[in-house]
């Protein structure tokens, strides 16, 4: 197996069965066969651009040795459908998704196998991606150095590079995108926050781009971890549909605090384009200054009824779909929809099945009413250390729960 470097073989001469043919211009991949092997040449000759199929290499050895002869490689027609790794790698911005950051690509590093692959020929194929000054300084003194010098130095600076399979491309171009398969399934493993992170480094096209293509609930829990001038320049970026599609799976009060801070026309082609129930949940939250309680507070709760026993909350736990912030409490309200009780999810899990809830709430009941500041709202939060706080109307009806990650993100707004 050898190793050697893309801009090594940029530029190289090709030799087919007579001699000098050309030199190397471009090296191809095509994603819909294999994300890695390399496809083809693209060699410069004197008839012009050809392309030289990797099938027809017999060696790399001091130059590509072709098996076949110059005029029998088709000529170039157009590059659709292929990755091109001088134009679409060096230079560009790629995610590495094991370092979960952005890195700019110095040098490709590819392994020449000249064991026999599956198809029964030597293949080529891309390793990693180079991001540090090892590629940086291989590019800037290749031609200019003596290549025996240059190799001195290059053994002195310690390689900087990405397996390939940990690397996810951005690319703007939608038909591209589908054309090249690139889906950032890698990018959608990784945490919320780390998914944030990333997407604040991108300029704002190629967070667009990253956006259209994770799923809906990878998108909204990234999307609730950026900050939200970026949050909102992001979803002003996308159509109307798929903006509906990624608001309905984020947390309502998340949902309403974004919608909130887009023009009023935007705010109403995302809301008609919403599923009724999620957009009645937003429209409701929507009502509501952000600066109070009610402005805070997320309509996605477990509530109960007051002679409901652990096991109906267990059930109930099973079937909720909201997120698992707001589960570390149940609350209990009586048939008119007033807060009568708050029970630990702690006390639940070491009780009998046929517990009465109401035997095990939890004393004194916080509570906060809709209207009350925010500053009020942190202040319960820290004395009494809690996790969640019930929201109630005045009426005393249970209408919404503030979660501690609310408060943390209404305090760090504030920063």
């Amino acid at each position: 197996m050898t190793t050697l470097a893309l801009t090594e073989l940029l530029g190289a001469t090709v030799y087919d069965p007579s001699g000098a043919a050309g030199r190397v211009r471009e090296v191809t991949i095509a994603p819909q066969e294999d994300r890695s092997r390399v496809a083809s040449l693209i060699v410069k000759t004197r008839s012009g651009n050809r392309v030289l199929p990797f099938s027809a290499i017999a060696a790399i050895n001091g130059g590509i040795r072709a098996k076949t002869a110059a005029a029998e490689w088709a000529a170039i027609n157009g590059t659709e459908g292929l990755f091109l790794l001088e134009r679409d790698l060096l230079d560009q911005q790629v995610i590495d998704v094991n370092g979960r950051k952005v890195v700019r690509v110095n040098d490709v590093d590819l392994e020449f196998d000249t064991q026999k692959d599956k198809s029964s020929r030597p293949s080529l194929r891309v390793h990693s991606v180079d991001v540090g000054a090892r590629g940086a300084i291989r590019r800037l003194l290749r031609g200019v150095a003596p290549k025996a010098a240059l190799q001195v130095l290059l053994g002195k600076i310690p390689p900087r590079s990405i397996p390939w399979d940990f690397v996810d491309l951005i690319e703007t171009d939608p038909a591209r995108r589908v054309k090249l398969k690139i889906s950032h399934e890698g990018l959608a493993k990784l945490h919320p926050a780390d998914i944030a992170d990333i997407v604040e480094e991108l300029a704002p096209d190629e967070r667009q781009a990253v956006f259209q293509t994770l799923d809906e609930e990878t998108a909204a829990e990234a999307l609730e971890e950026v900050e939200p001038r970026v949050q909102k320049a992001i979803v002003e970026s996308l159509d109307s549909g798929k903006a509906a599609d990624i608001v309905e799976e984020m947390d309502p009060d998340a949902a309403a605090d974004l919608l909130a801070d887009l023009p009023e026309d935007r705010t109403e082609q995302i809301l008609v384009q919403m599923e009724p129930e999620a957009q009645q949940d937003v429209v409701e939250l929507l009502e509501h200054r952000e600066e109070t309680a009610a402005g805070r507070m997320t309509t996605d709760f477990l509530g109960l009824p007051v002679h409901a026993t652990v096991q109906n909350a267990i059930d109930s736990l099973r079937e909720f779909e909201g997120g698992v912030e707001v589960v570390s409490t149940i609350y209990l309200v009586d048939s008119n929809g007033t807060l009568v009780g708050a029970v630990p999810l702690a006390r639940i899990v070491l009780a009998p099945p046929d517990t009465p809830m109401r035997s095990l709430t939890q004393e004194p009941l916080v509570l906060a009413h809709e209207g009350v500041e925010e500053n009020e709202v942190a202040e319960l939060f820290d004395k009494y250390n809690l996790q969640t706080l019930p929201v109630v109307n005045h009426q005393n009806k249970l209408t919404g729960v503030i979660t501690s990650d609310d408060v943390i993100s209404m305090l760090r707004s504030k920063l």
